[in-house]
This record gives structure tokens, C-alpha cells and sequence, in this order.
């Protein structure tokens, strides 16, 4: 015994040389313990020196929320004495110290104050003093939420707020968190929650708002749990209007079409509810409503060889409206794509033209420039000459230029 004791101050010396801190003779596993409403807690307390060769002597106190401080158990060695009030509900573990309590309820929420004392048997005189203090939470299991729409019918975009609110029937300290088609919302410029995030406000709804929310709970000793979903249905449009046809052939908003063909167009648009659409001609002297409904019908017999057309989608629930314009042109689409491939093929021989020029006048600069000045020959020229002759001073004129003339007659 004597050999691990010692053993033990030597080690304690060595932490509190290399650390700069004091050797623990006891160990908290947490400083915080989160219990359960109606269920038991242990404060664990590990002892690191050996029991049978001191004298020990202690207490458990507990300090409540209010700041009140309560001696909960006086203990030693030999003996312990507990509170009475508290007697059915705390367990006192020998000889480590630590301590149970039993069907725990709000009141148990507080600080723990583990306060002792020990003197080694071969340290007659010397009072070791340890202190540990162990804040518990005492909490209740969170229920499933229930979220609540208001207003709870379909809303119109940039003309109404939407408030949602999550309540639970059971749980404390609970943390709120909302989500929209499995994706967490956080604050922006529309989207405002609560302090505790238990309330959620839209402001103003937009489409990109609409779509299946929920709500998540959770506290310190629940598991996250999350409401049902609720959607949220959003009046609006029309957006991206437009008009297809799977006939003739589209340039732009130019639609040409064969004389004697009957062509469908289709106008579309994003919009909820769906739109009401109205087909309009239009021409200098006159605009007439045609048609009714999503889809258009046109006889190119029945038509001049150009005519404008409008389609006009009007949401009846947003009191918005768009308008879409194109050009219905008749003429014979064999003769319009003959005179776009004309047009391509001249432009590729043009191309052609262009290129081989190029390459020809190139070719021939090259060829004139060889025959008038041959570089080597000029060079081993006047690298024969006498010496003399060529340390003659330069002169210019006639004697230059029938150098110039001598040189490319001896070339040619």
C-alpha cells in the first residue's frame, strides 16, 4: 500500500511539474449533467487515490436556482447522514462519494457542490481540500409539434403575409427550427422569426414561398422531431409566356408557314391558377379578338401573305396579365429554304475565291522576290570578290548600280 501511494504522489508531482497543474486526488466525469423529468441521475465521483489509507470526510450540497443552498449529505468513512427531506430520493454511493437521485423533477435543477476533505494515514495533521460543483439541467421529453397556418386558404403573391406557428404539449427549453421541402429556413428580408423561432412570418409570400413546411423540436435530452407537413399554396402569374407551333418554321418571333397549310399554335405560361388566354389579330386598320382558350388554329388560305397575332394570358386570381407578339407569314418553306442554302453556298464559294487569291498572289510575290535578289547568291558574290575591291569605299550612283545589274546577271 505504502509503494502505491507513493506511487501515486509521484506521478502527481511529475503532472504538476510538466503542466503546471495540480494532480486530481478526485474526477467529474462532466460539469454539467442533463437529466430527465421523472427519471434518476448519478453524479459519478472516481477516486484516484487509494481509499483504505486515508480519512475522509465531506459533503453534498445542492444550490437552486433561486441562489438557496441546501446540505444534502454529511458523510465519512464510517458514517453518513442524509437530509431527511431528501431521504427517499438520494442515493449516497460508498466510499467513492457520488450520488444519486431519484425520480428527478424541477426542483432538482441547480449546482451540486461536492466538498471534501482527506488526510493520509502516513500524513497525520495534513488536511488535503478538494472541491467540485456540477451544474444539472432537469428536463422534460419533447412532444411531437403541431404546426398552424393562418391564414389557412390559398394566398395571392406580394398581397399577403403568412404566419406559422409550431406548439408542443410537452417539453422544455425546447429549440424550434423550420424547414421548407426538407430545407432549413433562416432570417432574411422576408422570412422573420421569433426569439424561441416558435412563430414564423412571411412577408409578403412570393411563389418560390410555396411548397411543404415543418417543423423541427428538440431540448437537451430529446432527439429531434418534426411535425407533419403542411403546404402552402401560392396564387401566381402568368410568367414566361410564349407561343410554339410544331409547324413551319420559327426565325424569331417570325413564324412562315405554306400556303394552304393548317397550322396550331399553343401559348403557355407559369402561372396558378391557370391562365385565361385571348388570341388577337392585329393589322393597321383593325384589332379583333379571334379565339379563346390556350390554343390557336389558322388557315393560310384564309390569310394575306403577312399578318400579326397577340396572345394575352390573364391570371383571374392575381389580376395580372402578359402579352406575347409574333408574325405569321405565308409563303412556300421550300423556296425560303432554297434561297437560305443559295445564300449559304454563295457565301462558301466566296470564301473559297477568297482564299485561293490569297494563296496564288502569295505564292507569286514569293517566286519575283527569289528571282530579283537571291539572298546566298549576293552573299558568295561578294564574299569572291578580290580583297581590294571590296575595301572600296562606298559610292552611290551609276558605279551602284551596275554592281546591282552585275549581280543578277551573273544570277540569271
Amino acid at each position: 500500500m505504502e509503494a502505491t501511494r507513493t506511487t501515486v504522489l509521484c506521478v502527481c508531482s511529475v503532472l504538476f511539474v510538466l503542466t503546471d497543474v495540480g494532480c486530481e486526488l478526485i474526477h467529474i466525469r462532466s460539469s454539467v449533467h442533463h437529466g430527465t423529468k421523472g427519471k434518476d441521475l448519478l453524479l459519478s465521483v472516481d477516486a484516484r487515490f487509494p481509499l483504505d489509507e486515508a480519512e475522509i470526510q465531506g459533503s453534498w450540497s445542492h444550490i437552486n436556482v433561486n441562489g438557496a443552498s441546501t446540505i444534502l449529505v454529511s458523510f465519512n468513512k464510517e458514517s453518513k447522514i442524509i437530509d431527511m427531506m431528501y431521504r427517499k430520493r438520494l442515493d449516497f454511493k460508498e466510499p467513492n462519494a457520488s450520488l444519486s437521485i431519484r425520480n428527478l423533477n424541477e426542483d432538482d435543477e441547480g449546482y451540486y457542490k461536492l466538498s471534501l476533505n482527506i488526510e493520509f494515514h502516513n500524513e497525520k495533521g495534513t488536511v488535503k481540500k478538494e472541491e467540485r460543483t456540477i451544474h444539472v439541467t432537469v428536463d422534460e421529453l419533447v412532444s411531437r409539434p403541431v404546426i398552424e397556418k393562418k391564414p389557412s386558404y390559398t394566398v395571392i403573391e406580394d398581397k399577403a403575409n403568412v404566419t406559422w406557428t409550431c406548439s408542443v404539449e410537452k417539453g422544455t427549453r425546447v429549440a424550434f427550427r423550420w424547414l421548407r421541402d426538407n430545407v432549413l429556413l433562416t432570417p432574411s428580408e422576408r422570412y422573420h422569426f421569433t426569439q424561441d423561432k416558435s412563430k414564423l412570418l412571411i412577408s409578403p409570400v412570393r411563389k418560390e414561398d410555396k411548397g411543404t413546411y415543418r417543423c423541427a423540436v428538440s431540448n437537451p435530452v430529446s432527439q429531434i422531431i418534426e411535425s407533419r407537413g403542411v403546404e402552402l399554396n401560392v396564387y401566381y402569374g402568368p410568367y414566361n409566356l410564349e407561343v410554339n407551333s410544331g409547324q413551319g418554321l420559327r426565325t424569331g418571333k417570325v413564324f412562315t408557314i405554306n400556303p394552304g397549310e393548317l397550322v396550331h399554335f399553343e401559348c403557355q405560361a407559369d402561372s396558378n391558377p391557370p391562365n385565361s388566354y385571348i388570341w388577337i389579330s392585329k393589322s393597321p386598320n383593325a384589332t379583333k379578338i379571334i379565339t379563346t382558350g390556350p390554343q390557336l388554329q389558322v388557315k393560310s388560305d384564309e390569310l394575306a401573305q403577312t399578318e400579326d397575332y397577340l396572345c394575352r394570358a390573364f391570371n383571374n386570381m392575381t389580376k395580372k396579365q402578359d402579352e406575347a407578339q409574333f408574325t405569321l407569314v405565308v409563303a412556300s418553306l421550300r423556296t425560303v429554304k432554297e434561297k437560305y442554302a443559295d445564300d449559304g453556298r454563295s457565301t462558301s464559294l466566296l470564301a473559297a475565291i477568297a482564299v485561293c487569291s490569297s494563296f496564288i498572289i502569295g505564292f507569286m510575290l514569293l517566286f519575283l522576290f527569289r528571282r530579283a535578289c537571291h539572298p546566298k547568291r549576293v552573299l558568295m558574290n561578294i564574299y569572291n570578290r578580290p580583297f581590294s575591291e571590296q575595301k572600296r569605299p562606298h559610292r552611290s550612283g551609276n558605279k551602284v548600280d551596275s554592281f546591282i545589274t552585275k549581280n543578277a546577271f551573273i544570277y540569271t
